[in-house]
């Protein structure tokens, strides 16, 4: 009995203890003037004149105040005061404390100051258990970098954070930031995002959006991985994610990148990709693909690596290794690409091969050039060995063969349409029936020069110009040795025969890269070979560029 009336006992210190600890009493350190107005205000001490208390470490100070000290709740009125030691200081014209909960809700004219910031706003609620700070209405936070405004927002005094919901902006000299929804911190100027958020340059008037990450506004670096868009003066870059140095002017972008050329009407696929503003140039890697809107249709590059340099006006297209063409009546093959979107000439080389409808066409280089006004087809050059290889409709086993020197074709409304084989023309035919499609005659033709007129992909007419040589002959009298001319390779199977195919590697290509995945040296020997084979391609245009001057000037 005893032991249960000594628990008994302590049970109620204890308890004794903490109510007194927890309701501990506002306490008057200075007033004027102190009375009472029971029928006005019952329970309450009327304080007036340099009236200052203090609870728990903090004191408030005002003009006049009302304080029930049973209910433990102090109301100021009047340039009100609240200070928190060295850490806070707060300014308003009306406050009300409730020492119970050590929740202070302050209005008019309010005002706050720490190390970091200022905050103002109209009305503000203050949690001394939580060291937090709310307010409902409009408010504003100033630090030494940025201006921050919103509707409403808290502020987490120890850890110096601020959180903002609802049309919230951040100002600086520099940029803009608008959010939706944003943690700030005054003590590192970072922002952190959640929602839809733009980022606004002042001096280029670039912007970059994003629903999730952080912007540094000290460094103007933000890195973001939730619908990320940069928008450039001339581009615009889409990803998963994004890092961008505004400084630097370097951004780097992870999966599912979109670069549009609002220029060009051009569209960059990939999943990695790096672009330095200042060099005006940018690589993408990891199933890279580039697009070129033409009208009706569009026209697919991949390879390994593109690289785009030069301004708008003079911008050039490089890609390199296992690359693909493909467009819905033009395909090709070649080991790297040179385009020049200001003139509109794109150059393969390499081994580069060409598909239009059934015609194969290969050469040392092959060149095609694009209308600048309307991005259309206009243009093509095999320059050095140039051979086109029909295969025959009835019989797989023949093929309609052209083979010259130089070899230049036009197109119109996207479609190849004359063929003008130029010096050292031969050409093989397998002539048939048009009803009965039989197989009647084979010819052979020798001529300096033969021009080709083509519908529908199909050869239509045949001119030969200057001396020419040739025979026709029955098929049985068909000598078996020149049914293929020298250098003859069908390549068929290396075509591309819809827009998926361009990122299928050929047999031999996957063989190699799984051997240099195993080799530490590889990727080493690779780069090196990267900037070895840059500078051979440019030597070998410009090389290809001389010929055809003198090609020229002989004819």
């Amino acid at each position: 009995m005893k032991r249960l009336l000594f628990f008994i006992s302590f049970i109620v210190s204890i308890t004794s203890f903490s109510q007194e600890k927890k309701n501990k009493k506002i306490k008057i350190l200075s007033s004027q003037i102190s009375t009472f107005d029971e029928g006005k205000y019952p329970g309450a001490t009327i304080l007036i004149g340099n009236v200052k208390v203090a609870h728990e470490g903090a004191t408030l100070d005002c003009k006049r105040a009302l304080l029930y000290r049973e209910d433990n709740i102090f109301k100021a009125i009047g340039e009100v005061v609240i200070e928190q030691g060295d850490s806070i200081i707060q300014y308003s014209d009306f406050a009300n404390y409730d020492a119970n909960t050590k929740i202070a809700k302050s209005w008019g004219n309010v005002e706050v100051n720490d190390k970091e910031m200022t905050l103002k706003t109209d009305t503000l609620y203050f949690n001394r258990t939580e060291q937090i700070l709310f307010y409902p209405a409009k408010g504003t936070i100033r630090d030494q970098k940025n201006t921050l405004k919103s509707y409403k927002g808290t502020y987490y005094l120890e850890d110096k954070k601020f959180t903002a919901k609802n049309n919230v902006n951040v100002i600086n000299p520099d940029n803009e930031l608008n959010s939706d929804h944003l943690d700030y911190y005054t003590n590192t100027n970072l922002a952190y995002v959640y929602g839809p958020s733009t980022i606004f340059n002042f001096k280029d008037s670039t912007k970059v959006y994003a629903e999730r990450g952080f912007f540094d506004t000290d460094r103007d670096v933000s890195y973001f991985v939730k619908n990320a868009k940069l928008y450039l003066k001339d581009r615009t870059i889409n990803a998963d994610s994004l890092y961008y140095d505004k400084r630097k002017g370097f951004a780097s972008a992870n999966n599912r990148i979109k670069v549009i050329d609002t220029v060009q009407d051009m569209v960059i696929k990939g999943n990695y990709a790096e672009l330095f503003e200042d060099k005006d140039s940018m690589f993408i890697i990891k199933k890279p693909v580039a697009i070129s809107i033409l009208e009706k249709d569009s026209l697919y590059i991949h390879g390994d690596t593109i690289l785009v340099t030069g301004k708008k006006e003079n911008r050039i297209l490089r890609t390199y290794h296992n690359v693909k063409i493909f467009k819905s009546n033009l395909q090709g093959k070649c080991d790297s690409i040179h385009s020049s979107q200001a003139i509109g000439l794109t150059r393969m080389f390499r081994n580069p091969i060409l598909w239009s409808g059934k015609s194969q066409i290969t050469g040392d280089s092959i060149q095609f050039t694009n209308h600048k006004e309307t991005n259309q087809l206009d243009s093509l050059r095999v320059l050095q060995n140039g051979f086109i290889i029909q295969n025959d409709s009835i019989d797989p086993s023949n093929f309609d063969q052209i083979k010259g020197r130089n070899i230049y074709g036009k197109f119109e409304d996207n479609n190849l349409r004359t063929l003008l084989v130029k010096g050292n023309a031969e050409s093989l035919y397998y002539n048939r029936n048009e009803e009965t499609l039989e197989l009647e005659t084979i010819t052979k033709e020798i001529s300096s020069d033969i021009e080709f007129l083509l519908e529908d992909n199909e050869i239509v007419e045949t001119k030969y110009f200057k001396t020419t040589e040739g025979k026709t002959f029955p098929p049985s009298e068909f000598p078996e040795k020149d049914k293929r001319f020298p250098g003859f390779l069908w390549r068929e199977e290396e075509q591309p025969k819809v827009m998926e195919d361009i990122f299928i590697k050929d047999n031999a290509t996957a063989e190699k890269e799984t051997v240099e995945k195993t080799n530490p040296d590889v990727e080493k020997a690779k780069k090196q070979l990267f900037q070895e084979n840059e500078k051979r391609d440019l030597k070998r245009s410009k090389e290809l560029e001389l010929k055809e001057i003198q090609l020229k000037e002989e004819e």
